[in-house]
Formats: C-alpha cells, structure tokens, sequence
C-alpha cells in the first residue's frame, strides 16, 4: 500500500470522455508530484519527428537505424520546445530528476549524446515538451473523473507500441476503457 497521496511514478490515464485535445485518450507518467504540483510526460503521443533529426539539429551524430529512427513524442503542452528523455536505470546525468532508484527524466545533452553513442540508458523515451499541473489541480481533475491512475509499468513506457499504451494502462488496472461511462457520479 501507497502511504502517500501523491502520484510519482503513476500513470495517469484519461478518461474517455475528456475532450483537451492536449490530453485526448493519452497516457502521461507521472515523474513528480507533491504539495506543489505534478509533472509527468505523455508518452503515447509520437510527433512527426524522429529522434535522427533531433539529433541531427543538435549536430550529434549516430550511425544506428534504429536510433534514428526512434519516434519523439509531444510530451505536454508546457514547453514544448524543450527535451526530456525519461529512460531507465538511472544513470549519472547533467540535470536528472530521480523519480525511483530504476526511473529518471533527463533535459541536458550529455544523454542524448551517450543514446547516439550506444552509452544510454538501456531504455529511454524522448519527448519535446511535458505535462504540469499547479498545487491541487491534478487531484481537482481526478475528483472531476477526468483521469484514472495507477502504478506504472515499465513494459508499457518502453516495450508496447505507443497505440496500445493507453488501453493497456487502463487494463492493468483492470479496467475496460470502452466499457466506461462518462457521467460523473457524486455518492
């Protein structure tokens, strides 16, 4: 059991009915939450973009296909201009927020280049942009059932398809996404 109100290392899953075209059936881990708000990135939302080009703007090189070829996603709508890599283990980076002893996101270059140089982490995200909610904003909206929450899977973050991973999110919960009603109920 969770002794903690809050929601780091979760998934938020939104509910069927919420309409914010930002937030429209995704999957955002949560990578910090506290008294002064919450963080995560969306991780089902590839953009147009391939982590190649990123790297190729930033003049890193990489000779892998298959790095190159690795989708970015649009991570939130909050400073969509800038990267994250939330990547597993933890490593030793510029500037790395620790979210558990296997899980961090990284917004310096030093990743992106050891990623280009096989010296990454051994599983890793990219995204432009994340998810940020004020002090109490993220726990007013789940009140409203406008998200569902849950433990993280790692296997969903990095080994599914990224249209599978809000389905699944919400099936290991136990839960049915089409089968959900989008009245809120008050007791």
């Amino acid at each position: 059991m969770r002794d903690s109100p809050y929601l780091t290392n979760h998934f938020l899953i939104a509910m069927p009915r919420l309409a914010d075209p930002n937030f429209f059936h995704t999957v955002t881990y949560i990578c910090e939450h506290d008294a002064d708000g919450a963080m995560g990135i969306v991780i089902n939302r590839p953009l147009d973009m391939t982590l190649g080009e990123i790297l190729g703007h930033m003049e890193i090189e990489t000779t892998d296909p298959l790095i190159a070829t690795q989708p970015v996603f649009q991570g939130g709508p909050v400073q969509p201009e800038r990267g994250f890599v939330l990547h597993s283990p933890l490593g030793n980076w510029e500037a790395t927020l620790k979210i558990t002893d296997a899980f961090g996101v990284t917004a310096s270059q030093d990743i992106l280049t050891a990623i280009a140089g096989h010296h990454g982490p051994e599983k890793n995200l990219v995204a432009l942009g994340y998810a940020g909610w004020a002090a109490g904003q993220l726990e007013q909206e789940i009140a409203e059932n406008a998200w569902l929450s849950g433990p993280a899977d790692p296997k969903i973050v990095f080994d599914m398809p990224h249209e599978q991973r809000w389905s699944a999110a919400a099936a290991s919960l136990g839960v049915d996404l089409n089968l959900l009603s989008g009245d809120v109920g008050h007791a």
